[in-house]
């Protein structure tokens, strides 16, 4: 039996689009097919969130300012972000992924990890599975993915990176260990700075030097996790696919402000804005909050601190009182390009009533109302007047964003 037709006892795909946003905006614009396209954040946006191939070819990067990106490539396309229409997109595609196995985990907007170990026999080979794959995200979608097939979801996701645009790189479970064995460490996903520094002072620098290293000793620095990373240099990732959506730990909002804001008001309005944004994400998802953290952050890093309200809530008002406790003994001054609010901790909102909660039947009533004009209308039909004045900066997609339950956010 050759390769190809060879089942594996566990094979995980990793599904990467190719350049995503630009690539969305390019097959919705024609005339810029082709061309070098940077997208930003709206038309004032000055940092490159994302950019085509072309783009890349031409030495632009993402995180570039847009201004140095228009010295290295002066015919740049300048392209304000629709985060709505990228995140329907990715729906789609992860929607029609279940087609081919429900085991599916939504890893980020552009990315999806697979199991297909037990529809083998129903598709064939994990080869050609990972060519279904392909043809299933180009018929929902019209774009171009790069799939990384191996036995683990570490090696998977290494593999996904070394064809683009529209690769497919098969590493299979039995040749995984030496295939990773010159592989830098950290190019690895999830071993970032602090732990290759960490693996450094041991001499291990690539995959291979892991062998050297007794898994204890990874154990007892990291816990379960180093564990995990002494398995994934050895192509054994032990992760499994995981579909749900676990409940969250926090739910924040944050937003860039004017580089050096040192006016209370702007800075009270940012605060407002992102206190609404919270409290209406508390109550879509039936929460409530206890604890929060309030921050702002300037040259010398996060100023501010958690605050706590007296009841749990998912009303925009006593976290509005936090932030003004927050500029009023925390703030001296400073300046300020960045404004941060985030619910601790949110609870299920239908638990026992506090004793001494006040009755807030009325606020309630008119938080339900507002939500539901809101969500017909857009966001901030109905909003406090002092937010008249708040950004006009559009909304981003987060890093945790998935397709459904409470991380289905457009920050």
């Amino acid at each position: 039996m050759n390769q190809e037709s060879r089942f594996w006892s566990r094979a995980i795909a990793l599904v990467d689009m190719n350049a995503f946003f630009a690539s969305i905006e390019q097959q919705d614009r024609p005339e810029w097919r082709g061309r070098p396209v940077a997208v930003t954040n709206g038309l004032q946006g000055t940092c490159i969130i994302t950019c085509s191939y072309e783009a890349r070819a031409r030495g632009i990067k993402t995180g570039m300012r847009l201004q140095h990106g228009r010295r290295l490539c002066p015919d740049l396309v300048q392209c304000p972000s629709r985060p709505g229409r990228y995140a329907g997109v990715s729906t789609a595609i992860m929607t029609a992924l279940q087609d081919i196995t429900p085991d599916v985990e939504v890893f980020s907007v552009d990315e999806a990890f697979l199991d297909i170990t037990s529809c083998q026999r129903l598709w064939g080979s994990p080869g050609a599975i990972a060519r279904l794959i392909k043809e299933k995200v180009f018929t929902t979608s019209g774009l171009h993915c790069s799939v990384g097939m191996s036995g683990d979801k570490t090696t998977a996701k290494y593999a996904a990176k070394l064809e683009k645009p529209d690769g497919l790189t098969m590493i299979p479970p039995w040749e995984a260990r030496e295939r990773l064995r010159e592989v830098p460490v950290m190019e690895l996903c999830g071993i970032a700075h602090g732990i290759g520094g960490f693996l450094g002072r041991y001499g291990v620098h690539t995959c291979g030097d892991m062998e050297r290293l007794p898994i204890g000793i990874l154990a007892r620095r990291f816990g379960n996790p180093g564990r995990r990373i002494w398995y994934m240099c050895r192509g054994e990732d032990p992760e499994p696919i995981r579909i749900g959506v676990g409940a969250p730990k926090s739910m924040g909002h944050g937003k860039v402000v004017p580089p050096g804001t040192r006016d209370r008001e702007t800075l009270m309005t940012y605060l407002m804005h992102m206190s609404e944004k919270v409290a209406a994400r508390l109550r879509r998802h039936g929460m409530q909050a206890r604890r929060f953290f309030i921050g702002l952050r300037g040259r010398e890093g996060w100023i501010g601190n958690q605050r706590q309200s007296a009841l749990p809530t998912s009303d925009s008002r006593p976290i509005t009182g936090l932030c003004r406790q927050v500029l009023r003994e925390d703030w001296h001054g400073e300046g300020i390009h960045q404004v941060q609010v985030t619910a601790l901790d949110p609870v299920p909102a239908n638990g026992q009533q506090e004793l001494f909660a006040e009755d807030n039947t009325r606020q309630h009533r008119l938080n339900e109302v507002m939500d539901r004009i809101n969500r017909r209308y857009g966001e901030f039909t109905l909003a406090p007047a002092p937010l008249l004045n708040r950004s006009t900066m559009p909304n981003v997609i987060a890093p945790a964003w998935k397709p459904y339950g409470h991380r289905q956010t457009i920050a």
